[in-house]
């Protein structure tokens, strides 16, 4: 189809918005392991509002007609920390879903490269939505399973849609899989004593009454860890706050663990409820009465899956036995955790494909690789 049968606008208003979000569900609805997200969840994630990205970056969206019928949808992004940390001229595209047609592929992209451009900037890296730390990257194996919380999806032709429009690979990320949380890692307790012996060592839960006192001392061993990291950028404290506000409902103290070494946080990890799990029959509709349902789920019957989003160890003991220990142990902790309220299948990572001393200690806990997804970049020219 000529690609001037396409046109490109951009989200305008609310109504917009909606139909921004909720065309994911309209290209895959006969894609069983597709989820839709809560519309709310996503309309409140977009706003500047309400979501702290906005407050050191700007973003444009917009979606693709042929005719009247919505066909396609991207984002292009420029984060200020990210400019500033890195000094590439680089932006950043994300939210792209679309028919499996080229021409939709090369408007959308044609309108995202342009506004980047018009910035001043020279590479395009994604996809991101909205950040790193939000969801990353494109997957290209792995489509046979549902997504687990905070995690994309997408159809098998996206990759090579993206290549056309002179994409290349900028760096894996990988999901690991473990389904057997109720087996014990047959090493860990001999690596984790072993290399702990004579270190004043605490493993400990989240402590409830001073939480954003403890959150804040995750993200700053998050901020820590992570730094060496390709593409890494810090969390603001705004961003930590709304962090804060997101999870405390529906997580309880021993989803997480931190290390404490003679009384310094040294190590941590956070566990998530599989909320695509609960809401896999919303049909992204949390009101009028799905609500109910959803914290029946959490809070009650419960979820079979959770996903560890976040884990990180502080440089200086990176690369060394004791902070493979450390690991180790605070996966333990969370692992017993979840083993006592009949959780059976998680999720690790994501995890940088390079990043072989995750690798290894993820493997140690006996998961797998089951899901890549790609960062994509181009020059702009």
């Amino acid at each position: 189809m000529p690609h001037s049968e396409i046109s490109v606008v951009p989200v305008a208003n609310r109504r917009d918005l909606k139909r921004f979000v909720r065309l994911p569900a309209r290209i895959m609805a006969s894609d069983p392991n597709y989820i839709p997200q809560l519309t709310l969840e996503r309309l409140l994630n977009l706003s500047p509002k309400h979501n702290p990205y906005f407050e050191h970056a700007e973003a444009a969206f917009w979606l693709a007609y042929r005719g009247e019928d919505c066909v396609g949808r991207i984002s292009a992004q420029i984060d200020s920390i990210y400019l500033e940390r890195y000094q590439d001229w680089t932006g950043h595209f994300g939210f792209l879903d679309a028919v499996d047609d080229p021409a939709v592929f090369a408007a959308l992209f044609e309108t995202a490269e342009s506004w980047l451009k018009q910035r001043g900037m020279k590479r395009a890296l994604g996809p991101f939505s909205l950040s790193i730390n939000e969801e990353t990257g494109l997957l290209i194996d792995g489509f046979d399973t549902p997504p687990y919380v905070m995690m994309g999806h997408a159809q098998p032709y996206y990759g090579p849609r993206v290549e056309e429009q002179g994409y290349g690979k900028a760096k894996d990320i990988v999901a690991y899989a473990h389904g057997s949380l109720n087996s014990r890692p047959p090493l860990t307790d001999k690596l984790v004593n072993r290399a702990l012996r004579g270190v004043d060592v605490e493993f400990r839960a989240i402590d409830w009454k001073n939480f954003e006192r403890d959150l804040n001392l995750i993200v700053d061993i998050f901020n820590d860890a992570w730094s060496g990291n390709w593409g890494f950028v810090p969390m603001t404290e705004s961003e930590i706050s709304n962090l804060a506000k997101t999870i405390k409902p529906i997580i309880t103290p021993e989803f997480g663990c931190i290390a404490e070494i003679d009384g310094e946080a040294a190590a941590m990890v956070v566990t998530l409820p599989n909320i695509n799990e609960a809401i896999r029959d919303f049909g992204g509709r949390l009101f009028p009465f799905n609500w109910v349902k959803l914290l029946w789920r959490l809070k009650v019957s419960g979820v079979e899956s959770v996903r560890m989003p976040l884990m990180g160890v502080r440089q200086k003991y990176q690369s060394t036995n004791l902070g493979a220990a450390l690991a180790l142990g605070i996966i333990e902790n969370v692992r017993i955790f979840h083993q006592g309220r009949g959780n059976v299948n998680a999720e690790l990572g994501w995890v940088l494909e390079d990043n072989h001393g995750t690798h290894k200690i993820i493997e140690a806990m006996g998961a797998e690789i089951y899901k890549t997804y790609r960062v994509y970049e181009k020059d702009l020219l």
